[in-house]
């Protein structure tokens, strides 16, 4: 019971963790080389893909995406996809790709004459699933060497962690105070339950012996 019960504690905290670590914001420094628009049929991926645009026909199964490409200070390539989320989820409240479309094609430059910008996204890229990150805010900055702190991360994250710990020194208390009483008396009661039962069955095999003896 123990290996199932890690086994479910790790389960419970990964599935967690990977939820925070596609919705939380990230940053990349990135130069954009280009951007383009696709038709896309979402098909066994299409729950790393967003909702239809705000006020487009939702019940058509493709749509057009705008993506914008990238290349990374390090020089790896990075696409992004650039698509609303509307109301749903996650919470972004993202209403204005078409716009973001817009800025990111002006700020394209070249290998030689590099432009940096900062790309706020979240979501994971991957190659065999075919999914992207979805590009949330752009903006132009000096330098590639631009540091930036993520300060919502930290403030949620923080939030977050101590309201575990709260709950989790409540619960231990409510444990101590409510149910280990009565798991112990439960316990105290199947051993009490148990010698009787034995005291019981000593009595019958004294009572057959002394029948056996006559």
């Amino acid at each position: 019971m123990r290996y199932v019960k890690w086994a479910i504690i790790i389960l419970f905290w990964g599935t967690i963790a990977a939820v925070l670590n596609y919705t939380l914001p990230q940053h990349d420094v990135v130069r954009i080389s280009d951007t383009y628009e696709k038709r896309i049929d979402p098909g066994e991926n299409s729950i790393f893909w967003s909702v239809h645009d705000v006020g487009s026909d939702a019940t058509t199964p493709n749509r057009d995406v705008f993506f914008i490409q990238t290349r990374k200070t390090n020089g790896k390539v990075m696409v992004y996809r650039n698509e609303d989320t509307g109301w749903g989820w996650p919470p972004y409240f993202k209403l204005n790709s078409s716009n973001l479309q817009a800025e990111a094609a002006d700020l394209k430059s070249t290998n030689e004459a590099p432009r940096w910008v900062v790309v706020r996204h979240y979501g994971w890229r991957s190659e065999f699933l075919s999914i992207f990150p979805n590009a949330v805010k752009i903006w132009s900055v000096d330098s590639q060497d631009v540091r930036i702190i993520p300060w919502f991360n930290i403030i949620f994250l923080t939030v977050f962690f101590a309201i575990v710990w709260a709950l989790w020194v409540r619960w231990r208390r409510f444990r101590e105070a409510r149910v280990d009483p009565v798991i112990e008396n439960m316990e105290d009661g199947l051993y009490a339950a148990g010698d009787a039962i034995e005291e019981q069955g000593s009595r019958f095999r004294k009572w057959l012996n002394s029948w056996k003896s006559k």
